[in-house]
């Protein structure tokens, strides 16, 4: 999305900090930032912080049922979320926007664990909010990972892709 932001919000600058920081190589002090901003927010604070912050969060872990447990906070943020709230940060944003990749991180992580029945529930529903998605570059590389997951679920893989977020193993 290239339109510019509503406002300026210091949660969700920190939290694009610390994402930064994890990014460049160090992902051990990104989620020490983001833990810490996490018990600022806490489980009930602002669901646009939540939602993002758990997102983020979920791709510093390598261990798959680490990250599950950040995903589903997130995706349970993004259903307290509203298009409000979040055009508040970022003008032309929308909840629905979120789900195809909240729905996918969930799928790859449950098949990673070996729950394909849950992995596929997921990466249908990752396929049925795919709809939301914008044209171009992100959502093109969003629904290639659904296809790439999906299949991987069909194949009882439980590798890491190489594509994914987050530290190497």
């Amino acid at each position: 999305m290239t339109t510019a932001p509503a406002a300026p919000d210091p949660t969700m600058e920190a939290i694009g900090r610390a994402v930064t920081e994890g990014r460049a190589g160090d992902p051990a002090s990104a989620r020490r930032r983001l833990l810490d901003l996490w018990a600022g927010i806490g489980v009930t604070g602002d669901p646009l912080h939540r939602c993002a912050l758990a997102h983020y969060l979920a791709d510093l872990y390598e261990d798959p049922a680490r990250a599950l447990v950040w995903d589903v906070r997130a995706l349970d943020a993004a259903d307290a979320a509203t298009d409000e709230r979040v055009q508040e940060h970022h003008a032309g944003l929308y909840v629905a926007g979120f789900y195809p990749s909240l729905h996918l991180n969930l799928a790859d992580n449950l098949r990673r664990l070996g729950s394909f029945e849950a992995a596929a529930e997921h990466a249908d529903a990752a396929r049925a909010y795919a709809p939301n998605l914008p044209e171009g570059p992100y959502g093109d590389t969003l629904r290639t990972t659904v296809d790439e997951v999906a299949e991987a679920v069909a194949r009882k893989d439980t590798a890491r892709r190489s594509s994914a977020p987050g530290p190497a193993a």
